[in-house]
């Protein structure tokens, strides 16, 4: 257990500091999840909808330093890939 002040608070706030990284990660895999399900079962503009939000996610989450910005744009180029090839495909 921690006896100064500081660690004290250092220990409070990596409390909060995980909470709120593990709800933009969770947030984060949300919207993928929701992208792969409009993409595969909704409209093309919806799946385009749902890409643009997953965008804004992924880069405010890499931004905020809970994952790395290259991680984020390798997803955003992989899930852009997956829609590029259904509006290809004319579903």
């Amino acid at each position: 257990m921690a006896h100064t002040v500081s660690a004290r608070k250092r220990i409070r706030q990596n409390i909060r500091h995980r909470a709120r990284n593990r709800w933009r990660l969770q947030t984060m895999r949300n919207a993928m999840k929701d992208f792969e399900d409009k993409l595969a079962h909704g409209s093309l503009e919806d799946a385009k909808a749902a890409y643009i939000a997953v965008q804004k996610i992924l880069d405010r989450t890499a931004a905020k330093g809970v994952i790395h910005p290259n991680q984020a744009a390798r997803r955003k180029s992989r899930l852009n890939a997956r829609l590029k090839a259904r509006a290809a495909s004319g579903q």
